[in-house]
């Protein structure tokens, strides 16, 4: 059983700031979480779910194109815990995120946290 809660939504002015948290339990967590691939993705209405950004279990980071330089993705394999830390915000941020955890070749998803950016 896996299980990631997210955290961390809301309702921010353009140019503010969020930080989204997931945590996982059940399988993917204590000395397993360091080996997971982590990821957080969105889907806006009307629109396909989208990679935001991801952390290999080395480390490693990638991030789509429209929030570079913006949006920081980082994890804490102690408290079996993924961030998102979303700057300077804009109205296209809005969607629900998803976190997503890739063990070998399975992937666990989120209930998803609602991000509201107002202009």
């Amino acid at each position: 059983q896996v299980q990631l809660v997210e955290s961390g939504g809301g309702l921010v002015q353009a140019g503010g700031s969020l930080r989204l948290s997931c945590i996982a339990s059940g399988s993917i967590s204590g000395s397993i979480f360091s080996r997971v691939d982590m990821g957080w993705y969105r889907q806006a209405p009307g629109n396909e779910r989208e990679l935001v950004a991801e952390i290999t279990s080395g480390g490693s980071t990638n991030y789509a194109d429209a929030v570079k330089g913006r949006f920081t993705i980082s994890r804490d394999n102690a408290k079996n815990t993924v961030y998102l830390q979303m700057n300077n915000l804009e109205p296209e941020d809005t969607a629900v995120y998803y976190c997503r955890a890739r063990r070998i070749t399975v992937n666990y998803w989120g209930q998803g946290t609602q991000v509201t950016v107002s202009s």
